[in-house]
């Protein structure tokens, strides 16, 4: 396990959704207050100013820092003393609010936390990628799955050449929590997942085939060059995709395929990453996150477990607890919170909160703490946004496609 070392007081952030019946907000707070980087100061939670009121109570926040609109927010943080102020947003919207949500406080100076997918469109998340490089703040974008150890593990020993040139990528997200017409029952989560309008143009894409998607450019670091997709609405009644089925061609010519679906019916979370080389292959599976299996040429398989037998710093930093002790889906999401705190500090040289108090957990030493802060910028958030609109075009052509050009 990774040795700490102290370091500076907890930074202040709010948030933006996560009110009553959500289900990402809660984790983000577990997240972010993990290793005491971060100390939750306001937020607006919900459109229902009631319900937003009611979240800040019983999460403690004093009432005039618990708003009734995003909009009232930006503006009244924006307006507070520098060591009073929040230093990031976390957005936890349904996703046609993310990029007029980031777009608002990027503009008023505030760092943004953004969950996936980006955005809705194209055209949205290409300015939010330029608004970011105008004004020099840090944008990141949740794609937890980066921060298990074993991925981290993964992402090393591919780029360190440990299977040889890649030569196919096989990455699969399957749920089956939508095999029936939840949204017709008022299911929360289902109802804006399942409506274009808040969701987006493909429901299964936006919400884990971009998952798949950046899991599999982080790991092997090959960006989709072309597509075939074909995308399918299984369940009657349902007006978003719900199926989807790509092909994919990377960088040099590897070939890969990418499967998201919502309509497996009895299966979990179950996303899996296979990448096979010219000289073995690996495989790492979400549901059993805590070890990695490397194929080797003869058919042997060598089981890399958490803290027993990797080998790359990131992953070390990344690791918790000792051996044994299995970590998981919020632990990883954390690892992303400290990384994006190292990345806020190094840009504004901040610390102190004059009202957090102590941290309660240091972060782990990083071996390679010259390095930059590694989660998943805006940037990646734009990569995914343009592969769900090439996969639609594809569709709706029935033909291959380019994937777009980034701004």
């Amino acid at each position: 396990m990774a040795s700490r070392k102290s370091v500076a007081l907890t930074l202040r952030y709010g948030m933006v959704g996560g009110g009553p019946g959500a289900f990402i907000g809660p984790v983000h707070r577990m997240a972010a207050a993990l290793d005491g980087e971060w100390r939750l100061c306001a937020g607006a939670f919900s459109a229902d100013a009631n319900k937003s009121r009611g979240t800040g109570a019983h999460l403690g926040l004093a009432a005039d820092r618990v708003y009734v609109s995003w909009r009232a927010m930006v503006e009244a943080e924006a307006a507070l003393p520098a060591d009073e102020r929040i230093h990031a947003v976390a957005i936890v919207t349904p996703n046609h609010l993310h990029h007029p949500v980031a777009r608002a406080f990027l503009e008023r100076g505030i760092h943004v936390v953004c969950d996936k997918p980006l955005a809705v469109t194209v055209a949205e998340a290409d300015d939010l990628c330029r608004l970011t490089a105008s004004t020099g703040l840090v944008f990141a974008v949740t794609y937890n799955y980066s921060g298990y150890p074993l991925v981290k593990e993964a992402r090393a020993r591919v780029r360190g050449g440990a299977i040889g040139q890649v030569r196919r990528v096989v990455v699969e997200y399957a749920q089956g929590w939508l095999s029936e017409l939840l949204e017709a029952e008022g299911h929360k989560q289902a109802e804006w997942r399942a409506d274009p309008g808040r969701g987006g143009p493909s429901a299964v894409l936006g919400d884990i085939g971009s998952h798949a998607h950046h899991l599999m450019r982080y790991v092997t670091g090959l960006e989709v060059r072309r597509l075939f997709a074909d995308l399918g609405t299984v369940v009657a009644g349902r007006a978003a995709h719900d199926d989807a089925v790509v092909l994919l061609e990377l960088d040099d010519g590897v070939r890969g395929v990418l499967m998201a679906t919502q309509i497996a019916t009895g299966e979990r979370n179950h996303l899996r990453l296979r990448v096979y080389g010219g000289d073995g292959g690996l495989v790492w599976n979400q549901e059993k996150p805590n070890r990695l299996r490397l194929l080797r040429a003869n058919g042997s398989v060598e089981v890399v477990h958490r803290a027993a037998g990797t080998r790359a710093p990131t992953a070390a930093a990344a690791t918790r607890l000792p051996g044994g002790h299995p970590e998981g889906f919020v632990e990883a999401f954390a690892n992303l919170y400290r990384e994006v705190a190292r990345a806020v500090r190094g840009r504004d040289c901040v610390g102190a909160d004059t009202g957090g108090g102590p941290r309660v957990h240091d972060p782990a030493t990083r071996d390679d703490e010259a390095s930059e802060p590694d989660f998943p910028t805006v940037h990646d958030g734009a990569r995914g946004i343009h592969f769900i609109d090439a996969s639609i075009r594809s569709h709706r052509a029935g033909s291959w496609v380019e994937v777009g050009c980034m701004p």
